[in-house]
């Protein structure tokens, strides 16, 4: 093992919350920063103590994590703009204080907390720093002007020093300090060998993630009843919950789609896994994305993707040659995916997305973090 860093700072606006002794966040960041932990001998985290709305707790590994209170703050309504300024001063001291403390400075990206660190950070240059930026890095996408501002600071390597950013995909002509950074879902023990599917039996998606406008869940189902009415039997495993449910129940009861949609609600990772396991596609028409974990989680058991070109999917697809990428118009989307589908042979662009996912395990994803602390 790697000598550890002496002392890490975690500034993140992810809650950590004292509940029975033991600190709590939002499960898939614990799972992460204890990864981060394991090679550190201190951990400290800036981060809000409350967060106004319920996230999916789970307890870090390690008990021994200090944490320095900032308040909640927002930019996105006057009265949050007004009460943010009075709140300025004391996350200015906590966030300077901090990062005084630290050997290694974690940024996590991009957020309000993290944006006001990105300006901190320039009074530290000597200090050896990371950013993790868990959002899109597509420099042609349309962002918020303070995911913008985030990466114009952490591009600039004369005012962003000794700092490695970790990116989502590969993005030409970055500068010398942006890294390709994945995260992972399974481990190498999880992997299986390709196994090929009947794509003359009726076809099998699954869609998994939260039901809200960005991830278009009406869409999906939507593709589905088309496949259904163009004559190609398919139907779609859907897994998650949020304020759509209701809207997406009532389509497909007016629709008379049960026969072909099923909403299973939130479950656990292994009800998913098996899910995956027998689908022949995995389908997530999205907005927007980070990392689109739902396309690696289906590409790692061989299920071909259908998505739209957001974030680094294209370059996770291979351009196409491991998925299907179509528009975010019904009628666009279900031509080409018809197209290719009566095209192309799918086994081999199964094996293909299976074996690209399959590189960037949990196990990987661990090396990789302790070459950034290393």
């Amino acid at each position: 093992m790697k000598n550890k860093t002496k002392k890490l700072l975690i500034v993140s606006l992810a809650p950590t919350i004292l509940k029975e002794g033991k600190f709590y966040s939002y499960a898939p960041y614990v799972n992460e920063m204890d990864l981060w932990f394991k090679y550190t001998e201190e951990q400290r985290i800036i981060a809000p103590f409350s967060y106004p709305s319920d996230v999916l707790l789970k307890a870090f590994s390690t008990s021994n994590i200090e944490r320095y209170y900032i308040p909640f703050f927002a930019f996105n309504t006057l009265s949050n703009i007004i009460l943010s300024v009075f709140k300025m001063p004391l996350v200015l001291f906590q966030m300077f204080r901090a990062m005084f403390w630290a050997d290694h400075i974690h940024l996590r990206c991009p957020a309000n907390v993290s944006l006001v660190a990105c300006f901190v950070q320039v009074f530290f240059p000597s200090k050896q720093k990371s950013t993790k930026y868990a959002g899109n890095w597509d420099p042609n996408s349309n962002q918020p002007i303070g995911y913008r501002l985030q990466q114009a600071i952490l591009r600039n390597t004369f005012l962003t020093r000794n700092m490695k950013v970790l990116v989502y995909g590969e993005w030409p002509g970055e500068t010398k300090n942006i890294h390709p950074f994945i995260s992972a879902t399974y481990t190498d023990a999880e992997k299986v060998p390709f196994s090929p599917k009947d794509y003359t039996a009726p076809l099998v998606f699954v869609f998994a993630g939260m039901l809200v406008p960005g991830k278009r869940p009406l869409l999906t189902i939507q593709f589905i009843e088309q496949l259904n009415v163009r004559g190609i039997p398919a139907r779609l495993e859907l897994f998650g919950d949020g304020p759509l449910r209701g809207e997406l129940e009532a389509y497909i009861t007016a629709q008379q789609l049960e026969y072909c949609i099923t909403l299973h609600g939130n479950q656990d990772k292994s009800v998913v896994r098996l899910a995956l396991l027998i689908a022949h596609f995995n389908i997530l028409l999205s907005k927007s994305e980070g990392w689109p974990k739902a396309v690696a989680e289906g590409m790692f058991y061989g299920c071909i993707p259908v998505t739209t070109s957001v974030s680094c999917v294209a370059w996770m697809v291979g351009e196409g040659n491991r998925g299907i990428i179509v528009e975010p118009e019904l009628e666009a989307a279900v031509s080409h995916f018809i197209s290719v589908f009566n095209s192309s042979d799918l086994d081999v662009m199964a094996h293909k997305a299976l074996d690209w996912s399959q590189q960037y395990t949990f196990d990987r994803l661990e090396l990789d973090i302790a070459g950034v602390l290393g």
